[in-house]
């Protein structure tokens, strides 16, 4: 619920045509609350919240990955098991991402405009709810409609998710050497992983734009939807929604390695705690 206004805002930026609705980040949160309210950031949340599944898959495929390369260092260790658990959630994410991103996005143009009806009132649009847009995915495309951009997915979220617990471990290792022994060793992970939530999203932010066009654009090609990304606009467009995605990736990481790392310690076996 906290982050989920900044993934929308990022979601609108990196689907509009150079600046045609919102010229940035504070200023698509400033149109968003005046047209369409509280609610308007939270179109697609209901949906979205089933990636708590694959959240699930997530964390179990990585902790096995990262207990069978126990013999490597904890930077091989987060980028092969992170890489390899990404690619186990994708499955049950893209379908998610792909029908709460529809939601996402419906009636941002017609709020713009405020349209109004002939009473002079402004016009109610009328939104499709996840089961509607679910029996269109289906009626034109049928199951490959709901894996549309899949493979751009994983080309973002498993390097994402690799750069991510890499960076993870070597900020921690770099803090925990430039701060006192005796400072608490969940305020070195608290501030670990949003440094690494900014790392991943800086690297691989022109892929996620790559990625959701293609999601909800449609097409097949990753270098034709680029290439046209790029001639709509140049260079800049590498950074196109990055700030909001900072902005939800930021607490994110802090919630997430924060109660991770918590739950994970209460966890342990007492003899594990021990030793």
């Amino acid at each position: 619920m906290v982050v989920y206004p900044p993934v929308l805002i990022k979601t609108r930026l990196q689907l509009q045509k150079n600046r045609s609705l919102y010229r940035g980040t504070f200023d698509a949160f400033r149109k968003i609350y005046r047209y369409e309210g509280i609610r308007g950031f939270y179109k697609g949340f209901i949906t979205n919240s089933f990636t708590i599944v694959s959240g699930q898959i997530y964390a179990t495929s990585y902790e096995i990955i990262r207990s069978m390369t126990a013999d490597y260092g904890n930077f091989t260790r987060g980028l092969i098991a992170g890489g390899c658990a990404s690619f186990a959630a994708q499955t049950i994410t893209v379908p998610v991402d792909i029908i709460s991103q529809k939601q996402m996005i419906q009636g941002q143009d017609a709020s713009l405009q405020e349209t109004l009806d002939m009473s002079g009132n402004a016009a109610k649009n009328k939104f499709k709810g996840p089961v509607q847009i679910i029996r269109i995915i289906w009626r034109e495309s049928g199951v490959k409609g709901f894996y549309r951009g899949y493979l751009a997915s994983l080309l973002t979220y498993a390097p994402s998710s690799s750069i991510w617990w890499a960076s993870y471990g070597a900020y921690t290792g770099i803090l925990t050497e430039m701060t006192p022994s005796d400072m608490p060793k969940i305020a070195i992970q608290a501030l670990s992983g949003p440094l690494a939530g900014i790392t991943a999203a800086v690297f691989t932010n022109p892929l996620d734009i790559v990625r959701t066009r293609l999601q909800i654009e449609g097409g097949t090609s990753i270098l034709l939807a680029a290439r046209v990304l790029y001639a709509e606009e140049g260079v800049r467009a590498v950074f196109k929604g990055l700030s909001a995605r900072i902005l939800s990736t930021v607490p994110t990481s802090l919630i997430i390695i924060v109660g991770y790392e918590t739950v994970k310690r209460l966890s342990l076996k007492e003899s594990d705690s021990v030793s």
